[in-house]
Order: structure tokens, then C-alpha cells, then sequence
């Protein structure tokens, strides 16, 4: 038998001391259920409220992208330094070591390949598989102003009721297609949308001109997509950039594992991101981790 407890005399129950209700740390998520917050902090920094994550999805309609030729020997090596993975199930099963830890968004949509119009994409995911392999988050494309415009933002609403009965977020990707304009105004539109239908976080790109206005528009995080190889400079600038106009973290993964020292580049990133390094420092940091590995 157990011991019976002490009497209410011995027990201390703080009386006087009102329990606190603090708020969740990130936006537009407080009203949230406990296990979406819980996965939405495996991705954020609850210290900064930012994230970095490592973008090697590119393959799902691509096939094999240059640096993405082998993930176990380009990628794996990053994962350390990243906050979380945005990847497919395929990779993610035959290749990311489960000892691994790190938060993993998992890319929830396909079907056409860079063949053919990628807007005609389909849920590719069943939200019991991304169950089983303990997701943090699930990513689809959407497809503003897309020929199949409709379809992609009904598999968006379809992801996310699904999400919500498993406690599952879901991160909307903002595609943009050959004939759209990459300006603010088509940002705002397209994240917003998301945002109002559902999705929990939105990826998209940056542009130099209003970012802030699509930031600011946006109730929920907004995370900058990395985009095609440029300088190191610039895409540092670029991170930090989008970062002080109110991004909460990048989505980074060509101008990482494209780098000519993919795991500086991570390194430099990140400084920019939770410690708000400047993109000169960030350079410096890049260039002195780079000839540190070479042995120079």
C-alpha cells in the first residue's frame, strides 16, 4: 500500500502567488492546440523566435539537383548546424539518421516534374505517414496565380484540416511561376491568402523593395525562401535583410549546400539570423571558417 500524503497542513499550495498564463513566443500562433505549439518550437527558437532551416526538397521535381547528388555525403554533415530539415519522406527515410534530433518539415505535395506545368500538383502525403515519422511540420506549394490555382490552395485547406486533427502544422509555400511578378503587392497577396485559409507559416521569397509590408501583412511567420545560387555576400545580406523586415528565420538551401564550404555558409547564416550579425561580419565569419577547414 502507499504511504498516505502528508495532511493538508504540511503542503504548501502558494496562495498568494497567481498562476501565470504566459503567452506562446510565436505570432498568430497562441490560439493553437498544445501539440502544434510543441512542433512549431521544435522548428522556431523559442530564444529568438527564428529558425534556420536547410531546404533539400529541390529533388521532388527536379530529380537529382547539383550538391543534392548525395545526401549522405553533402547533407548529412550540415544537419548539426541547421534547425530543422525541409525534406521529402524518401530522403528522409532512406537517408536522415533518425539519432539526428532536428525538427523536420516534410515536403506534402507533387506530382508534375519540371516537365510540365508544376502547378497541377496533388497532396502527395497521407497525414498518418507523416505521423509515423514524427514530423515536426508538413510543407505544400501553393500556387497563386497558377493555372491550377484553385487545386493547389484547396490541397492547402485539405492538409491543414488534416493537421488539425493530428496536431500537425503546415507550412505554405508560395510558388511562383514563370509569368508572375516577384514584387510586394503579389507577396501580400499570396501570403495572405495562406495565412487566412489556414497555414500555420508561410515560405516565400524576399524582394528588396516592401518586403516589410508583406511581413507586416501576414499573421503568422513568415520564413525566407534562400532562391537560386548568388554570391555569398549577397545572400547573406539578403538573410539579413529579410530578417530585420520581420522574417522569422530562412528556408535556405542552394546557396548552403551549393557553397564552396556549405558548413561555414550554415554557420555564417545563422549568426545572421539568431544573432543578428551583420552581413560583413557574417562574410568575415564565412571566409575565416572556410580557410580554417582548408588548414590555411
Amino acid at each position: 500500500m502507499p504511504e498516505a500524503d502528508v495532511n493538508r497542513e504540511e503542503k504548501n499550495f502558494y496562495e498568494n502567488i497567481k498562476m501565470k498564463t504566459p503567452g506562446f513566443f510565436l505570432k498568430g500562433s497562441n490560439s493553437l492546440d498544445w501539440g502544434m505549439k510543441n512542433r512549431l518550437a521544435r522548428i522556431f527558437d523559442p530564444g529568438t523566435g527564428r529558425t534556420v532551416m536547410l531546404a533539400i526538397d529541390h529533388g521532388y521535381f527536379q530529380g537529382p539537383t547539383t550538391g543534392l547528388e548525395r545526401i549522405d555525403l553533402n547533407i548529412v554533415p550540415l544537419i548539426p548546424y541547421a534547425d530543422a530539415l525541409m525534406l521529402t519522406r524518401g530522403i528522409l527515410r532512406t537517408t536522415i539518421p533518425p539519432s539526428s534530433g532536428k525538427a523536420v518539415v516534410m515536403r506534402a505535395s507533387g506530382g508534375p516534374s519540371i516537365l510540365k506545368e508544376l502547378s497541377n500538383e496533388e497532396i502527395a502525403v497521407d497525414m498518418e505517414d507523416a505521423i509515423r515519422m514524427n514530423v515536426s511540420a508538413v510543407a505544400i506549394q501553393v500556387f497563386i496565380g497558377g493555372e491550377y490555382e484553385t487545386r493547389s490552395v484547396h490541397n492547402m485547406t485539405r492538409l491543414v484540416d488534416a493537421g488539425l486533427r493530428y496536431g500537425i502544422p503546415v507550412l505554405a509555400v508560395t510558388a511562383v511561376g514563370k509569368d508572375m511578378v516577384r514584387d510586394a503587392k503579389y507577396f501580400r497577396l499570396a501570403c495572405r491568402i495562406c495565412a487566412e485559409l489556414g497555414a500555420h507559416f508561410v515560405k516565400t521569397y524576399y524582394i528588396p523593395e516592401g518586403f516589410e509590408t508583406v511581413t507586416a501583412s501576414c499573421p503568422v511567420p513568415v520564413v525566407m525562401a534562400g532562391g537560386k545560387k548568388i554570391s555569398v555576400l549577397d545572400a547573406l545580406t539578403m538573410a539579413y535583410n529579410a530578417i530585420q523586415q520581420g522574417a522569422a528565420g530562412v528556408d535556405m538551401g542552394r546557396n548552403i549546400f551549393q557553397s564552396d564550404a556549405p558548413i561555414a555558409m550554415i554557420k555564417a547564416v545563422r549568426s545572421v539570423v539568431h544573432k543578428n550579425m551583420k552581413p560583413a561580419e557574417a562574410y568575415e565569419l564565412y571566409k575565416s571558417l572556410s580557410k580554417r577547414k582548408k588548414g590555411k
